[in-house]
């Protein structure tokens, strides 16, 4: 049950991401560059576990999309508020689909798979 729950919420986060993305009349052509754009941070799988799961989890974590979107807000930048709604729709599609953060064990083992 608590995995289902999951899931839905990062499916909602990924509708109210969009519906705000789409309430501001922003770029789709820059949504749909950048929506994987912070898979990059695996990258630092190619140096190790540890550095990678470090690495992923940063990017991945809703605590840094809300920053990005708050600072977007505080500075009334457009391009920094649409970042961060593109990021916090990556990771609500992430949930959505079961990918959550990972632990340094191995880059399957995540929060999710372990509720």
């Amino acid at each position: 049950m608590n995995k289902i729950l999951l899931h839905l919420e990062g499916l909602a986060v990924l509708l109210f991401s969009l519906y705000f993305y789409s309430y501001f009349q922003f770029s789709w052509v820059l949504f749909f560059v950048l929506l994987l754009a912070p898979d990059v941070s695996m990258m630092g799988y190619l140096i190790n576990n540890k550095v990678g799961a470090i690495l992923y989890n940063l990017i991945h974590t809703y605590t840094l999309a809300i920053l990005v979107i708050i600072c977007g807000l505080l500075l009334s930048s457009q391009l920094v508020l649409a970042l961060g709604l593109i990021l916090s729709s990556h990771i609500g599609m992430d949930r959505m689909v079961g990918y959550g953060l990972k632990y340094p064990t191995n880059f399957k083992d995540t929060h999710l798979k372990r509720v």
